[in-house]
């Protein structure tokens, strides 16, 4: 009960926090300057936070339920609760105010503008771009079709080398194994090392080996790898906490080692969904493949981007074309063989 009051007053506060900021932003409208200024902007938000925390505690005192309330209330409160017109409840005026905002906020970072969408003249421009997209130079198809392959096979590889280390990694990251202190340290300090590799994008690692091991498939296979070993981990643990704890007490009231347990009473319960999901990576690891060339990873995005440089439009449609093929073809057959999997 307190824990969900405080994810509660917690997630009140921060919303509360960001209206006042945005607030302040809009009848102040500071310089650029003085947008940078983190001293001031985190006085502002936490004056926010204080604020919020005050109006959250207000607006339930007056029973009038809270965005984080109806978010963070126990399963029993809700089960019990009268039910109540969303016009006399503070949170539907919440989602609305904060909805409003974030658009406008949006709108206004993003430079929307109709005006510059339906100009004429950046119209006729990108007609003309369509244009030479739509009719592809089919001179280069051996070309393109040769370097697909090669982007299918840097994808290959990157996955089929993430699997026995990211297979190895997944139990270590399980929290339901690593029990005890010792246990917990090595799940979050490894947990935290795989987010954090996770979270840099293969481009950004594809600029890194690129400059390590020079340009080409080599290096875009390398950052595949990489990435795919932080995402398979992830999976792979997650499903690893979710098995059934029966067969393991089983096994363990045989005298039988930690390695012995996870081997016959953890691994056939999650070799399919392991397979289900590699294979699903493998997808995933033949479209970022295509992209990564853009920054010298190989493959196919390398010409893409040559081409592309270049305002070639009908070859760059050609090499589209193959893309979304090779893709297309890889998406049905993956999704056909997890059906199987199942």
């Amino acid at each position: 009960m307190i824990a969900s009051m405080t994810k509660r007053t917690i997630f009140d506060s921060i919303l509360f926090a960001y209206f006042f900021c945005v607030a302040m932003l809009a009848i102040f409208a500071p310089s650029q300057a003085e947008m940078l200024n983190l001293g001031r902007n985190t006085l502002v938000f936490a004056i926010g936070l204080v604020l919020g925390a005050m109006i959250s505690y207000g607006l339930n005192k007056a029973s009038l339920k809270t965005l984080g309330e109806l978010i963070f209330e126990p399963a029993y409160k809700k089960a019990s609760a009268e039910e109540v017109s969303w016009t006399k409840q503070a949170w539907s005026y919440q989602l609305i105010l904060f909805l409003v905002i974030t658009f406008t906020v949006g709108s206004i970072m993003t430079k929307f503008s109709l005006t510059e969408l339906l100009d004429e003249d950046g119209f006729a421009g990108a007609a003309r771009l369509f244009k030479g997209l739509a009719s592809p130079n089919m001179d280069l198809l051996p070309r393109a079709v040769l370097n697909i392959i090669e982007t299918i096979f840097m994808a290959f590889m990157a996955t089929a080398l993430a699997i026995p280390i990211a297979f190895v990694l997944c139990f270590f990251c399980a929290k339901n194994i690593m029990k005890g202190p010792v246990g917990f340290a090595v799940y979050l300090i490894l947990r935290t090392f795989l987010n954090v590799t996770r979270s840099i994008e293969a481009l950004i690692w594809a600029i890194i080996f690129s400059v390590w091991v020079g340009i080409g498939p080599f290096a875009g296979m390398l950052a595949l790898m990489i990435h795919s070993i932080a995402s398979l981990a992830k999976q792979y643990s997650e499903i690893v906490e979710t098995v059934n704890e029966g067969p393991i007490e089983g096994i363990m009231s045989t005298g039988a080692t930690r390695l012995q347990t996870i081997w016959f009473a953890i691994v056939p319960q999650v070799v399919l969904p392991f397979i289900s999901f590699t294979v699903y990576r493998w997808d995933i690891n033949i479209r970022m493949a295509t992209i990564i060339g853009l920054v010298g990873g190989g493959g196919i995005g390398t010409l893409l981007i040559q081409y592309q440089g270049q305002a070639m439009w009908p070859e760059v449609g050609t090499i589209i074309l193959v893309i979304a093929f090779v893709v297309w073809f890889m998406d049905t057959a993956s999704a056909y063989l997890r059906e199987a999997l199942k």
